[in-house]
């Protein structure tokens, strides 16, 4: 535990203030995590659009003490707090946790490059975990921010630690470096993803290298041709680089790959090491996991593990869950499953997306036991009934025998009910159904309790076929949209028609969580639905029926009105109802010419507005026809022109400000003078933008699957499908996979007009769709088997490339996947 003076003293800060000692053993930069006021010091970033000095008014009230600002602060309003101040809040957490991590004189393993970093730490943990006490990266938390929340963990129990580290632009590495300060180094492959920044390969590699300055030792891949020549180039440089450990499929290195053989389900690798001859067994078949794998052998060679209790080890390395997945549950309940691994770490990082979740009250964790934590259990599991209590769980199920034996501990904390399990197996039998309702429950387990089959319980049976949300996605793209903004601009997120297909209260959660400002339903019955979930953020509707009115009026949701008629109607319900200043926005029209108030109406639409305190106008806006359209640039730019005058007109007989919108996705970036006070993100937000070099920063959110449900031999001349519509030429294999119309894929895909991807390779659609399934033509991937995943559209296959083999727009595809289909929604 530090305190103020001594963090100040490591920082070379200004102590503003100093109220006495106060432990600090947590940071915290997002206001909406805090969980431990007491210990947490409150570091408030910085960025174009949001300055975090000011949550420090609410944190204090909610007790926290501690402060690291860069800005001036009124100290007499915070009589118990203590402050440093700094010139730059990012650098002093850089800072900070560089000055932890000297304190800790243990093997620190940095993990960098491309793609596999995540897993290779996990894998690493899995098999070093019976060794030593391991610290390691939550999740993927390897950037300027995540970084140092990661090497923060790190405690005097821990004898090892793992963190990965990732970079988009030149110069960031520098600071990654001084904070992990890696003694053994692991460059993991490189490839093009996160190359936007840099000016070519080489340069990202040289970049990366950087983290392996003072490192002892650097495992790589010499097969990796610049690479390698990088890789020797910095060696050749610097006069205390680090000493090489190499491994090579084609060329003499210290670890010599000379067979790979896939079986069934495995892979059989054999190696030549210090001229001895070794064979490894691991139980995937991808070329990724067998790299993967290969890197964590260099390292365990290095570390010097008897080559026996490798291989025992390498064949039992499972899966990593990369994701939280929220999935509909049983008697109406949300189901979160992260049941893959367990540490204090990744079990506040679930946690946090618990509390993301409105749509039910009661909240509920079944928590397995934590293994290898390097704490006592005492200690250890009042830590968890602290983040429990803190998190406000409502129901905990705690399986295994340390954590039932720690019970007193969650029994203490009020309103928590709480039952305990000595296995896994205990809990299934007496498994009741019944006992889980309107709730939304985190399945947390460490992998040996198999807590998946706990899942597999409560999750609704679903039809194969099933459309995963990447809610991760989502929040990166709104966060480069707000990047694009001007700073006072705010930001209306578009959910209707379902969120354009992807669901409802988990997007409008995930926004709301976000600081979105406003939400944007098409109907009345789409709003009630997010405010019954819990959303408690503004909500436009935008075609309000007077039917409707009144779950308006209840419900606080704000109406567009587009005509007199509408206006006067609403009014009259209103006032019906004993209302006054209810929030209203004005629609008018400036070239769309679907609804909205036209020029000559602004005369008497004012004198309405202004006869009375019935309604208050809380945004004007319109809509353009074109804006992603260069061929129409001047008519947006006319309707600009006339929204101007038409809202100003409007604004100035109001005698109050409203907000004025006329931006859509498009607009935001082809238009940015029309931004105004706020624009409205709707497609863009979900991945798509009718913009090239808009498209290439955005992250795919939507992900439609399938699965194989039959192959058949077909014979020159039979056919396939209703009306006999195609007909085989040559000996083939079909597929019947389980998607059809109903569903939402529409029969103008039939006759090889659409394709799926199997195997990564494209099948076209033969014969007609039909309601249930289609079929495919497979002849050409032998591979393909029963059960396998099949990609109707997703990062590999676009949205966009179906609308265009459909005739259509993402818009209508994205919109039509049917409610039958199974939504899954993730967080990386």
């Amino acid at each position: 535990m530090y305190n103020a003076a001594s963090i100040n003293k490591a920082l070379k800060g200004e102590l503003l203030q100093e109220t006495g000692f106060s432990e600090i053993g947590h940071i915290l930069l997002d206001s909406r995590k805090l969980i431990f006021p007491e210990t947490s010091l409150f570091i408030p970033l910085v960025s174009a659009r949001r300055n975090a000095h000011q949550y420090i008014d609410e944190l204090y009230r909610k007790g926290v003490s501690n402060f690291i600002v860069s800005e001036p602060v009124p100290l007499e309003k915070y009589p118990k707090a203590n402050f440093i101040l700094v010139k730059d809040t990012l650098h002093a957490l850089h800072m900070l946790v560089a000055w932890h991590r000297q304190q800790f004189n243990i093997p620190v393993i940095g993990i960098t490059g491309s793609n596999g970093k995540t897993i290779v730490k996990e894998w690493l943990f899995q098999l070093l975990e019976k060794d030593y006490n391991i610290v390691r990266s939550p999740k993927s938390y390897n950037s300027q921010i995540g970084v140092p929340l990661s090497v923060w963990q790190m405690q005097p129990e821990n004898q090892l630690a793992i963190f990965e580290a990732g970079i988009s632009q030149p110069g960031e590495m520098v600071n990654l470096e001084k904070i992990i300060r890696p003694t053994i180094g692991i460059f993991t492959n490189i490839g093009e993803a996160h190359s936007e920044g840099f000016l070519n390969i080489r340069q990202k590699i040289n970049e990366k290298l950087i983290l392996f300055m003072k490192s002892d030792i650097l495992i790589y891949c010499k097969d990796y041709l610049a690479l390698n020549e990088c890789v020797l180039s910095f060696h050749n440089q610097m006069q205390e680089g680090p000493e090489l450990f190499s491994w090579s499929r084609k060329t003499d290195a210290d670890l010599r790959i000379i067979n790979t053989e896939k079986l069934d389900h495995h892979t059989s690798i054999e190696a030549t090491y210090k001229g001895e001859t070794l064979h490894i067994r691991i139980p995937f078949t991808d070329e990724g996991s067998v790299e993967n794998a290969i890197h964590c052998w260099a390292l365990m060679l290095y570390l010097g593990k008897e080559q026996d209790v490798i291989q025992q080890r390498m064949d039992l390395l499972s899966n990593i869950a990369m994701r939280l997945e929220l999935k509909q549950g049983i008697n109406n309940c949300s189901v979160i499953n992260d049941s893959y691994n367990l540490d204090l770490g990744s079990l506040t990082i679930a946690l946090d997306f618990l509390q993301q979740q409105q749509q039910h009250q009661v909240r509920t964790v079944i928590l397995s036991d934590i293994l290898q934590s390097g704490k006592s259990d005492a200690t250890l599991y009042e830590e968890v009934a602290d983040l429990l209590r803190q998190n406000g769980i409502n129901k905990l199920i705690a399986i295994g025998k340390n954590i039932s034996r720690e019970k007193k501990s969650f029994q203490q904390i009020e309103g928590l009910k709480s039952q305990f399990f000595n296995t896994t197996d205990e809990f299934i039998q007496q498994f009741n159904g019944d006992d889980f309702q309107f709730e939304t429950i985190l399945v947390k387990g460490s992998r040996v309790f198999e807590f998946e089959r706990i899942g597999k319980l409560l999750e609704q049976k679903a039809h194969q076929t099933i459309l995963e949300i990447n809610l991760t996605a989502i929040s990166q793209n709104v966060k480069y949209y707000q990047s694009l903004l001007k700073p006072n601009t705010k930001l209306m997120a578009m959910v209707k028609a379902f969120s354009y297909g992807s669901g409802s209260f988990e997007i409008a959660n995930l926004l709301q969580f976000h600081g979105v400002d406003y939400l944007a339903v098409a109907y009345a019955d789409e709003g009630v639905e997010l405010r019954r979930a819990g959303i408690t953020m503004p909500i436009m509707v935008m075609n309000p029926e007077p039917a409707s009115f009144d779950a308006i009026l209840h419900w606080n949701l704000e109406p567009e009105l587009y005509s007199m008629g509408i206006l006067m109607q609403f009014m009259e319900e209103v006032n019906t109802a004993g209302k006054s200043n209810f929030p209203v926005h004005i629609k008018l029209d400036t070239g769309m010419h679907r609804l909205g108030f036209v020029t000559k109406d602004i005369p008497e639409l004012i004198k309405v507005l202004t006869s009375g305190s019935v309604l208050k106008v809380q945004s004007v806006f319109s809509h353009l026809a074109a804006s992603e359209d260069p061929a129409e640039d001047a008519f947006t730019q006319q309707q600009g022109n006339l929204f101007y005058e038409m809202s100003h007109e409007l604004q100035k007989s109001l005698g109050y400000a409203v907000i004025r919108h006329i931006s859509n996705s498009a607009a935001i970036t082809r238009h940015p003078e029309l931004q105004l006070d706020m624009v409205r993100l709707g497609i863009g937000m979900y991945g798509i933008d009718s913009a090239k070099d808009i498209q290439a920063q955005l992250r795919n959110v939507s992900t439609l699957k399938t699965t194989i449900s039959q192959l058949k031999e077909l014979e020159p001349g039979e056919t396939v499908g209703y009306g006999r519509r195609w007909e085989a030429k040559r000996p083939s294999v079909t597929a019947t996979v389980r998607i059809g119309y109903a569903d939402g894929y529409v029969r103008r895909f039939g006759n090889s007009k659409g394709k799926m991807l199997i195997r990564g390779k494209l099948a076209p659609v033969i014969g007609v769709v039909a309601m249930d399934m289609c079929m495919l033509d497979v002849t050409h991937i032998p591979e393909a088997a029963e059960g396998d995943e099949v990609i109707v559209f997703g990062q590999d296959l676009p949205v966009q490339q179906l609308a265009e083999w459909a005739e259509s727009i993402p818009y209508e595809i994205l919109t039509g996947i049917s409610q039958r289909v199974k939504r899954v929604y993730f967080q990386e």
